[in-house]
């Protein structure tokens, strides 16, 4: 059933079509690495890019807790001082009444404008 038959092989002769195959392929071969080399600079580029975002946002992070630190500060010392002018506010209103309200005020509040008026007269005539 099997035949002890020896086949002899022999080399392919040099084939130009072949030849050509092999430069594409180098040549496609080149093209790809030559790609992923900008594909490669590429992410190193956008690496450095979102490692300097990271620093500035960072940076912006301090800066706005900071500025946070001294909104407090302030609303705390607006609050203070809120606070006093109620209190002189309430004494003003209660020096009013006790001085005969609102028009013996008036009249007093006028006449040391005249007077500051006439003061001022005297000086530069």
């Amino acid at each position: 059933m099997f035949n002890n038959n020896r086949h002899n092989y022999s080399r392919v002769g040099y084939d130009s079509d072949s030849d050509q195959g092999d430069d594409f392929i180098s040549q496609q071969i080149r093209q790809q690495q030559l790609q992923m080399k900008h594909q490669d600079d590429g992410l190193d580029m956008l690496t450095e890019s979102a490692n300097r975002l990271g620093t500035l946002s960072l940076g912006i992070h301090e800066e706005l807790n900071q500025q946070n630190i001294m909104l407090d500060d302030m609303d705390n010392e607006l609050d203070k001082a809120t606070t006093n002018l109620e209190i002189v506010t309430k004494k003003t209103r209660e020096l009013i009444k006790k001085s005969g309200g609102k028009r013996n005020f008036l009249i007093i509040l006028a006449m040391s404008m005249v007077i500051i008026i006439l003061v001022f007269l005297v000086i530069y005539w």
